[in-house]
This record gives C-alpha cells, sequence and structure tokens, in this order.
C-alpha cells in the first residue's frame, strides 16, 4: 500500500513515548502518510501472568500460551495497553481507531506449532477492503491477535508487524523496541545483513529477546518493505535491515 508506515510498539514503550514520536506521526499523516500501529504488552502479561501464579514460558523468544494465558493476554493488550496508547493519541490530537481481529475479521491467522507453543499463531491475511478506508483518514490501532475461525491466537508482536506490513506491501515498517538498534559492543549498527546477524547470534550477542525481532525484519524486507529499522524513535534511523534473506 502506497505511503503506508507500519509501526511496532512494545507496552512498556507505550508509558515511555516522547512529544517527538506524536510530532512525527502528526507530521506523517498532516503529510497524507497512512500509520498502522500494532502495540505490544509483554512485560505487562508477564506481570500479572505471576501474580496470579501462572506459569510464564518461553521458546526461542516466543511465549507458549495455553487457553489461560491466551486470556489473560488478550485482556491486557485489549483492557489495558490499546486504550492506553488511544489515550495518548487523543492528548495529542490526533485521529486514531482501536481494533482488534474480530472487526470484520481483521486479522486471520494459523497456529504456529501447537505442540510446542499452544495457542501461537502467525498471521496469514488481512481485511484490506475494511482497513484500507480507516487508514485513509486517521491512524489505525491493532494488538497482536488473530483468528482461526473462532479461535484466537497470540502472535509476537514483531511477527505481527512484519507480516502486516508484508502482506499490505507498506513502504517502511519501524520496530521500536528499549535500545537504539541491535547494539555490538555498546555501538548501534547501522545496517544489518543476515550473515552478520547469523554472527552475532553465535557469538550470543543477539539474544534470545531479539532474535524474533530480528526475524521479523528480515521477513518483511524479504516479502518487499521497502525500508525496515529496529529503533528506539521514529527519527532515529537505528539499525537499517539491507540484506532480504531468511534469519
Amino acid at each position: 500500500m502506497k505511503d503506508l508506515i507500519v509501526i511496532k510498539i512494545g507496552g512498556t514503550s507505550i508509558e515511555q513515548l516522547r512529544p517527538e514520536f506524536f510530532e512525527q506521526l502528526r507530521l506523517w499523516h498532516q503529510a497524507g502518510r497512512k500509520i498502522l500501529l500494532i502495540h505490544g504488552g509483554g512485560r505487562e502479561i508477564s506481570a500479572l501472568t505471576q501474580k496470579l501464579q501462572l506459569p510464564v514460558k518461553r521458546e526461542n523468544g516466543i511465549r507458549i500460551t495455553d487457553q489461560a494465558t491466551l486470556q489473560l493476554t488478550r485482556m491486557v493488550l485489549l483492557g489495558q495497553t490499546q486504550p492506553k496508547l488511544l489515550v495518548q493519541l487523543l492528548q495529542h490530537n490526533l485521529p486514531a481507531i482501536g481494533l482488534n481481529a474480530a472487526d470484520h475479521q481483521l486479522l486471520q491467522g494459523e497456529l504456529l506449532d501447537f505442540a510446542k507453543y499452544g495457542y501461537v499463531g502467525r498471521i496469514t491475511a488481512i481485511n484490506q477492503a475494511f482497513l484500507k478506508p480507516l487508514l485513509q483518514k486517521q491512524l489505525v490501532i491493532t494488538a497482536p491477535l488473530a483468528l482461526l475461525g473462532n479461535q484466537w491466537l497470540n502472535i509476537n508482536a514483531d511477527s505481527a508487524a512484519a507480516a502486516i506490513a508484508s502482506l499490505l506491501q507498506a513502504d517502511e515498517l519501524f520496530l521500536l523496541t528499549d535500545v537504539p538498534g541491535v547494539l555490538k559492543a555498546g555501538q548501534v549498527l547501522p545496517t544489518l545483513t543476515v550473515a552478520a546477524a547469523k554472527r552475532l547470534k553465535a557469538a550470543k550477542i543477539i539474544t534470545t529477546g531479539m532474535q524474533p525481532k530480528i526475524a521479523a525484519a528480515f521477513q518483511a524486507a524479504r516479502c518487499g518493505v521497502n525500508h525496515v529499522n529496529i529503533t528506539n524513535q521514529l527519527s532515529a534511523t537505528g539499525t537499517q535491515i539491507i540484506q532480504k534473506e531468511d534469519f
């Protein structure tokens, strides 16, 4: 989709968004750019699962999701994180609408590996006929959840953003994180190739927390998203993905 920018924001990052973030969104919106934000909520979900004494398990950086964890995830994402982001956009006079997978079957998915991850999936389809008119007028916010028939699926937020950007053929994808990019010896790598990423993974410089993000970034680049960046702010390039291969 021409002029589309997809932005993934972590749940914790929502509370730390600076005025410059909203000003950049305003400038893009005024210039006619279409903006789609995908929000996470991983730390909030983990905190609540621990409070309720539910097990918190991860495999390859992916949260293993049983039915209880899935219900809690939906509650946090749709009942806490998304409203919090919408309120901030309203306070900055930015027109926005919050959506979820069940709105006109917005996001459909399939299971990743039920035996290994439980109700964790990947996004396979988007109701573009419903979504595109909304993007013409306002910012669209959605959670990393999808539907398989009537079954909700939990999606890694970075993977969800990459899949959405790919399916919509976005011009740009920003994967916002709490560090200014992919770091090596404390310095931001301005670009990242698959070969370099594999070396950093083997050296345990890229750890399990960053691996899904980098895999998602390469997936989006491989699927035709022109500019893919891992950064902590929209005004900084951070680390740009420049090679379109599997990670």
